[in-house]
């Protein structure tokens, strides 16, 4: 399954000093999941805070849409 990341993610994992192993390792090995009007939230705790990854899934990708600290 191939993760894509939008323009809005890539924009917003600069903006709050994230790097994108830590997002992918956030869906790959999440500490939760939550399905919210059909998108799926991807919460991961990391030595600095608690990131959620909001995506869209489909049976070929993974689409994330944005990410920010909780």
């Amino acid at each position: 399954m191939d993760i894509i990341f939008t323009r809005h993610a890539e924009y917003r994992l600069k903006k709050r000093g994230l790097l994108k192993h830590e997002i992918i390792d956030a869906i790959k090995y999440p500490n939760k999941i939550i399905k919210k009007r059909g998108k799926y939230l991807f919460r991961k705790r990391l030595e600095k805070g608690t990131i959620e990854v909001c995506c869209e899934k489909t049976e070929r990708n993974i689409k994330i849409i944005t990410v920010y600290w909780i």
